[in-house]
């Protein structure tokens, strides 16, 4: 059976194509799989694991039939959604995973990551990142209240929206040695991530042997998937509905 890897779904009510796109992927695809895996940023925001919002609400339902019928399924944290804890595990039956993690897969050892710490070019998003990260800094921002928290996220997007406008595109891709760096710190010869939006397979050598980056694709352009069984590797793209096709 198959391991099957997304990323940067970025799920939100003002995208409810984007949400029934991907509970329709779990009932139909990963359904039949070995394992999930989901590389950060499932949702545009999570503001908490107390959030009752319904749109979050309907995924974290879709989630728990996928594992309630047998499939695990394993979630790292994104740039977006930082702040799942234990009570999205106990809604969804996932299991979260530190990033970076390495797995088994087909016999290899390979990287699994959001992928943003390996864009160290972005100094400003790297900065950022220090702080939301902190425990502390978590700890406080969850001890607001509900409305204060959701005021606050949807200024920390539109501040993200500004500075990726005026931001050279390059610098928020991975930065080549920070990739070299990962490859050789964990001995895995393959890496996969999200966070970039530049779907791909990457070939190249180093140290004088093959090494391998797999970058998944953002759903809000179109939804994909990587499957990885038996050592073979590939990316997969749903149709687009009605809607992404017209945008």
């Amino acid at each position: 059976m198959a391991r099957l890897f997304v990323s940067d779904l970025h799920l939100d009510a003002a995208s409810p194509q984007a949400i029934e796109q991907f509970v329709g992927f779990l009932g139909e695809h990963a359904a039949r799989a070995e394992a999930l895996y989901i590389l950060g940023d499932l949702f545009e925001a999570w503001i908490g694991d107390d959030d009752p919002e319904p749109a979050r609400a309907r995924v974290c339902d879709a989630l728990l039939d996928l594992t309630s019928g047998g499939v695990p399924c394993f979630v790292l944290h994104g740039n977006r959604d930082f702040l799942l804890g234990e009570g999205f595990c106990r809604r969804t039956g996932c299991v979260l995973l530190p990033d970076p993690v390495v797995a088994e897969l087909g016999g290899e050892r390979v990287l699994l990551t959001h992928g943003d710490a390996l864009c160290t070019g972005d100094r400003a998003y790297q900065e950022l990142r220090s702080t939301v990260r902190d425990a502390r800094w978590q700890k406080r921002f969850l001890s607001l209240p509900l409305d204060v928290r959701a005021r606050f996220a949807e200024r920390a997007r539109a501040g993200s929206r500004a500075h990726t406008a005026r931001v050279i595109p390059d610098i928020m891709d991975v930065d080549p040695e920070a990739v070299a760096a990962a490859h050789r710190a964990t001995g895995a010869r393959r890496i996969i991530h999200g966070h970039t939006h530049r779907p791909g397979i990457h070939e190249t050598l180093l140290d004088g042997a093959p090494a391998y980056r797999i970058v998944l694709g953002a759903w809000y352009e179109q939804g994909s998937f990587l499957v990885a069984d038996s050592g073979r590797y590939e990316l997969i793209e749903l149709p687009r509905s009605c809607e992404n096709a017209e945008r």
